[in-house]
């Protein structure tokens, strides 16, 4: 599924059909008829389908799509088979099992979940609204998954793929992100809920959206719902649902230092807990090259005019490009103060890959 509903902005255009004009079994029942022959039925969440195994499945599915997710839902789940192993494990374990799948506040917030679900709900997820709400990075579409898929209760969701169909299907004109146009979505969302199958109509909707109203190139023709569908009447499908406002990504250098010692053990440091990355290891970084020098200095025996410069490597995240400039030394004695620091530690290409580390910097030591 994609991230939760995001809040502020304009008011978007009221929906050119009623919520109460429609007929929700039509909707549902085709939708549910298309996904007994086409949906998809064999998802590594689905058999044995939980709580656990559903809420994993879909804060990873945020902002990710399923292939990607599959092999490592199966890493995380053979490391931490259920809730009480995943709170009683340590960030940098969850962190390691999580490194490439990005948006790492996913993982903190999983394991801070775990650990109050430990404490406060006998070691599962509790089977209420209110109080999966309160949950660290679960929001109203997500509740409400886990709600239908684990127990079958009458919960609509709201993710990308669903935002995407409805906003076709009633011709609903706005970008979704915006609260006026968000709260039509939902009030469709809840209109359509059948009284039964809750759990194969939520993995309908979201696999309709994936594989047939794609965001680019659906598949019109031979869609399910083709007849009542305003924006396919109108012409209007490759318009809706209307686009975020765009804007140019701000764009962002920072060097990074690729150190090793005489063993060839990597210096890595830890991220502070806010912010990019926060809380893995990562190489250590500077903004400038004058940052950089003045941070080894102090840190490291060596000659930093020798460091190799490597190409640069490109990282985007949601909102902004970065440009990794790597600086590679080897060879190099540490200050006596690195060993004592519980942020700063020399580690080997054994210990690296037991670490949880940002996509790119693991990329780079990888070469």
């Amino acid at each position: 599924m994609a991230a939760e509903p995001a809040a502020g902005g304009d008011v978007g255009n009221q929906p050119t059909s009623d919520p109460a004009a429609v007929s929700n079994d039509r909707f549902a029942t085709r939708l549910l008829q298309w996904f007994d022959q086409a949906g998809r039925h064999d998802l590594p969440w689905q058999h044995p389908r939980s709580a656990y195994r559903v809420w994993l499945s879909e804060i990873m599915l945020q902002q990710t799509q399923v292939s990607t997710v599959i092999p490592y839902f199966e890493r995380f789940l053979a490391a931490f088979p259920n809730l009480p192993d995943l709170a009683a494990a340590t960030p940098d374990q969850v962190s390691a099992q999580w490194a490439g799948l990005g948006y790492y506040a996913r993982a903190r917030n999983l394991h801070a979940t775990a650990r109050i679900c430990v404490e406060q709900h006998g070691g599962d997820l509790p089977r209420d609204f209110d109080a999966l709400l309160a949950l660290p990075g679960i929001g109203r579409s997500t509740a409400g998954a886990i709600l239908a898929q684990a127990w079958g209760d009458r919960f609509a969701i709201l993710d990308g793929n669903v935002k995407r169909v409805l906003a076709r299907y009633h011709g609903i004109s706005g970008w979704p992100g915006t609260p006026a146009v968000e709260k039509q979505l939902w009030q469709q969302a809840q209109a359509h809920l059948p009284d039964s199958r809750l759990a194969d109509y939520t993995q309908a909707q979201m696999d309709f959206g994936a594989t047939l109203c794609t965001r680019a190139r659906p598949a019109c023709l031979v869609c399910v719902l083709q007849s009542d569908c305003v924006a396919f009447a109108q012409g209007r499908v490759d318009e809706l649902p209307t686009s975020k406002p765009g804007k140019a990504l701000p764009e962002r250098e920072a060097i990074m230092l690729w150190l090793e010692d005489e063993q060839g053990r990597v210096l890595l440091q830890r991220r502070p807990p806010t912010g990019i990355w926060a809380g893995l290891w990562s190489l250590p970084e500077a903004s400038d090259e004058a940052a950089a020098r003045d941070w080894f200095d102090r840190h490291i025996s060596g000659d930093f005019a020798s460091a190799q410069a490597l190409p640069d490597v490109p990282h985007v995240f949601s909102h902004y490009k970065l440009r990794i400039q790597p600086r590679r030394l080897s060879g190099l004695r540490p200050r006596d103060r690195v060993g004592e620091d519980n942020d700063l530690q020399w580690l080997d290409r054994e210990q690296l890959r037991a670490l949880g580390l940002p996509a790119p910097i693991r990329k780079l030591l990888d070469r």
